[in-house]
This record gives C-alpha cells, structure tokens and sequence, in this order.
C-alpha cells in the first residue's frame, strides 16, 4: 500500500466557523488503491474534511493537494471536474425524478439539440447494471426504499471518471446482502486504482474494508493506523479518549415479574410461531442478521403490524391486536429503528418531539387546553436525562447531528412512565460518545425496575448489554442464551444454524 502513489493530501487543513474550529491543522492523505477509513466521534471533523475535499466548503487555511498539486475546491463541480465525488448522508436526489433523470441530471444526453430521453434511460440500464444494483429506471425515487435510493445516490456519485470516491455511512440504510454488494463494488473500484474514504460507525464493516484509518478528535487528527494492526478496543479508546470498559455500563441484573410474554407469535410480515418472556429488572437483547424477522417481531406485538396468530400478554392481560396508542398508555414504549421515517417530526422542535407521546394525557388541562409550562418543564428534565444540552430543546430537530436526534427520539420515552422500553436499533448511525450516554439511559431504567428489550444488528452491543438473548433466523427465534453463554461465538452459531443453544 505505500508503495502506491498519494492521490489526495492534506496540509495543515482547518476550519473556522463563528465561535468554532471544526478542523485543526489536519494533515491526511489517501493513496491510489485504498480504502481510507475517517473514524470518530460525532463532531471530531469528519464531515468538515470532507466538505472541503468534495468542494461542499471551502478551508479557512492550510492546503489540498492532487497528485501532489496544490488546489483550490471552490464548488462541487470543480471537485468532480478534477475527478473527486462524494456520497454523502444526506441524499441529493429528487424525489419527482426519475432514477434515469436523476442519474444523467446536470449531463443529460442530448439528439439534434433535444433532450435524448431514450439514451437517458439507456445509460441509467448500464450504470446500474454494471453496479450489480437490482432498479428499474423509470421508477421515481420518491416511490424507492431508502436502501433504494443510497444505491441510486451511489450510482449518481460514480458517474463520469473518479479518482477518489468518498462515502458517508453509506451501508446505514442497507440490507446485509446489499452491504456486501457494495464492499465487491469498492473491491472493483480498489483494483482499477480509485482511492476511497469511507465513513462509518460499524466496527465489523471498518475490519472488513479498511487498508488504513485516520482517527479524528475534537477537530484534529490522533493518528492514523493500518487497520490490520489495530483492535476494536484501541480504535474506541484513540476515537473516544476512554477504555472499552467505559463505554458499556456493568447494569445490574435483578429480574423480577414477567411483564411481556409472547406464545406462538406470527405474522404477515414474515415472523413464524415465536415467542419470548421479557422481566422486570433485566435488559433482553434481540439479536440476528438483517432481514431476519427481529423488528417485525416488536411491531407485531406493539400493533404497528397485524397479529396473524399467537398470543401477547403484557403485564398479565392479554393484549393481542391492540393497537399502539393501547400499547403506549398501558405502559410500553417502542422506539423505531427509523429515527427520521418514523420516529421524530423533523420540522418541529425538539421539544416539541419529546413531549408528543403525552399530548392527549398530561399535557391536557379539563378545558382541552395545552400546558405549556408543564411541556417545557418535562421536555428539560427528559433532555438531561438523555444528555440533550439545553439550547437543543429549541431547535427543529432537522437541524440536529443524527446522534442528538437520537437523544431526542430517547426522551421521548422519559416523558411517561413506562413498564417495558423497546429499543430497536438504539444506537444507529451515532458516535461512541452518544452510544455511552444512551447506554446509561438504559442502564437507569433497567435497574429501576423496567424492563428493556434492546434490538439490534449491532453484535458488541448486543452482547455486552443482555441478561438474556435470544437470536432470531429467518422469521424464527433460533435459540435463547443467558449469562456466560451469551458469546460470540454462541450468537454467530444461531445466526447462521451452525448450531443451537437454549439455556
């Protein structure tokens, strides 16, 4: 690898912004061939380096460098003039489009000076294709599943000659298949030389592709490791400034009444004859592959999706098919994987957010009034238990970092007072910094006598939080593992049928 020629360079690069230095100093480089993986916490720098790469911004001082030529990146599209294109988190497309207008938008092709609609869809056909990406052309993007639309983004970002290809989370909407299609697409792009950064939070993925990782904090860079030469532990600790011990909270196990039992559970969704028991006083995990059936599951039993047959009894009565405001004012709080989908209004404030599952409850005076002093009071006591800094009650939660939305989606199950807190995918897309705060959250809950049902695609997380575990496969709750016994090796035995354990 470092024999291979530097196609991108930092010197001395920094950021100023009013009141802020996003980026200190920082001095990077990425060679042909490689993936080079910008690791750290949310606010470290990360998107600030790399709005600058793409053209998205401009630095405040210190220099770029192609192929060892000093460079100014005014815009976007000098970046991709000089052969560097970004896929960031956030999509650009437009929804009213097209995939094929989308993809060809800005170059369209054109036949006698009009618009050449036929070549338009022909080359949409060939890039994706040729990506191994499985969409129709003529479909609208506002009509695509997110996971449809991060490859159709992807796409868009491959157009035209690349040197250096930069992706942002880009596996965060995808399924397991779908991840491993782009990690052979960034294997093809490797051998004919493009040199890729790569965002991500998931430790697993970062193993699999990274050549080499730059580890932000605070705006400046720690230091930059071959990933082979490096563990999960020390790549937490140099991101994080703490232990792995530090991050996972030891949460005291003291079981104590059943308060969800599920017997035979299934539904159209694709979840077949499953059932669990979840207690007081103990943190249940929820574990499997993507696709597996393990979402669906807590849907079905909330009322967010049709009970086909089975049984739910939560809190001793039998609840099958009630629906989720039911649910919700009988004591069970869901927390969606899908934080901007399904789980906040992005256009209101964050306290708007949090206090909205008590709307037609606390918040009610006699007189159908709302009450606004008792909202704020509440929405204040929820952000500090969530770790939320005051001066975000205020502002629309569409201008939020994705880990205090994350905060925000966690306070709004502190409002009221709840028997049974589901989490599903809890920590997606957020930093190790948040992932700690809301790992106390659940760790206060838990041991003061809810109970807690953690779902999530997550391995470390799953074991390191769970008293108990059980692992799903195809629609099926494959095994159940319980303290000593929940490792990983234990766990990937269920995922993949290697082998089953019940304790």
């Amino acid at each position: 690898m470092h024999a291979e020629p530097v196609l991108l360079q930092t010197v001395a690069l920094s950021k100023h912004y009013p009141g802020v230095l996003a980026l200190d100093g920082v001095d990077f480089e990425l060679r042909s061939g490689e993936v080079h993986v910008l690791f750290g916490e949310n606010g470290a720098g990360k998107s600030t380096l790399i709005s600058l790469l793409a053209g998205a911004n401009t630095p405040t001082s210190g220099e770029i460098r192609i192929h060892g030529e000093s460079v100014q990146l005014p815009s976007v599209h000098e970046a991709r003039l000089r052969g560097i294109s970004a896929v960031f988190q956030e999509f650009s497309l437009i929804p009213t489009l097209t995939v094929a207008q989308n993809l060809s938008l800005g170059d369209e092709p054109a036949r006698h000076g009009l618009l050449d609609r036929a070549a338009v869809r022909q080359r949409a056909r060939d890039m994706l294709a040729d990506l191994g990406f499985d969409i129709d052309e003529n479909a609208l993007v506002s009509g695509l599943t997110r996971a449809q639309q991060q490859m159709v983004e992807i796409a868009k970002g491959l157009r035209g000659k690349v040197s250096v290809l930069i992706l942002d989370e880009p596996t965060a909407s995808l399924t397991d298949k779908e991840a491993q299609r782009l990690f052979e697409l960034v294997g093809r792009l490797k051998a004919q030389g493009v040199g890729i950064i790569y965002i991500s939070h998931r430790m697993q993925e970062i193993t699999q592709i990274a050549d080499r990782i730059t580890v932000l904090r605070d705006g400046k860079r720690i230091t930059t490791v071959d990933a082979s030469a490096v563990t999960h532990d020390q790549l937490i600790e140099l991101m994080s400034g703490r232990s792995i011990e530090k991050i996972y909270p030891r949460i005291a196990h003291q079981p104590g009444e059943v308060v969800l039992e599920v017997n035979g559970l299934s539904s159209p969704n694709g979840v077949r004859s499953a059932g669990l028991r979840v207690r007081r006083g103990e943190v249940v995990g929820l574990a499997g592959l993507v696709g597996c059936g393990k979402s669906e599951l807590f849907r079905a039993i909330y009322g967010l999706d049709r009970v086909s047959a089975g049984q739910v009894v939560f809190k001793g009565q039998t609840r099958t098919g009630a629906t989720v405001r039911q649910m919700l004012d009988n004591g069970f709080f869901y927390l969606p994987p899908d934080r901007k989908g399904e789980g906040l209004v992005l256009g209101f404030t964050s306290q708007a957010n949090i206090t909205l599952p008590i709307l037609s409850g606390p918040l009610r005076s006699r007189g159908g009034w709302l009450r606004r002093q008792l909202g704020r009071r509440l929405s204040e006591q929820a952000a500090e238990q969530v770790e939320l800094v005051p001066r975000n009650l205020h502002k629309p939660v569409s201008l939020l970092s994705g880990g205090n939305q994350q905060k925000v989606l966690f306070g709004k199950g502190m409002t009221r007072q709840a028997d049974l807190y589901v989490f599903d995918e809890p920590t997606v897309g957020v930093d190790i910094g948040t992932r700690s705060a809301l790992y106390q959250v659940i760790q206060k809950l838990c041991e003061g006598g809810a109970a807690v049902v953690v779902i999530s695609s997550d391995l470390p997380e799953v074991l390191h939080l769970s008293h108990r575990l059980y692992v799903m496969r195809h629609g099926e709750i494959a095994g159940e593992l319980a303290g000593q016994d929940i490792n990983e090796s234990a766990v990937l035995n269920l995922f993949f049928g290697a082998g089953e354990s019940n304790p």
